[in-house]
């Protein structure tokens, strides 16, 4: 009885391994991914990410940049630029935090629609003319 004791599972120890009839053998690999860690925080990752990435505040221009770009504006209405490639500074605005970025788009102007405060670009984006800050 003391042996049985010491050895409780004795009688099964030195069985065969079990294979099912039933249902196919699984690789170590798929062993394994049942016991792997799982995400316990879902999305986690990408709210840290998101927290870090950093955004640009949008700059305020004094009233000599102002004057510079309604003269560079009035010289686009005027058609001085037709033809030309023209490169804009613009902010965009971020979508999902505060802030967002400065891009330099460059482009033919088709059209200033002066109702709407948009230039058209003749690749087809419109840029709103209070995010510019700068034209060239």
């Amino acid at each position: 009885m003391q042996d049985r004791e010491k050895f409780p599972y004795e009688d099964i120890i030195n069985m065969p391994h079990h294979r099912s009839g039933k249902h196919p053998h699984m690789s170590m690999g798929e062993r394994a991914a049942q016991f792997s860690s799982f995400a316990a925080l879902t999305g986690h990752k990408e709210a840290v990410r998101e927290k870090a990435r950093q955004t640009e505040q949008r700059v305020e221009l004094d009233e000599d940049q102002k004057a510079y770009l309604d003269k560079k504006l009035w010289e686009i209405r005027q058609g001085r630029h037709k033809g030309k490639e023209t490169e804009f500074t613009v902010f965009y605005p971020d979508k999902t935090k505060s802030g967002g970025e400065y891009i330099k788009v460059t482009g033919v102007v088709k059209t200033v629609e002066a109702y709407e405060k948009v230039i058209r670009l003749e690749n087809g984006e419109n840029l709103k003319i209070s995010d510019i800050i700068d034209i060239r």
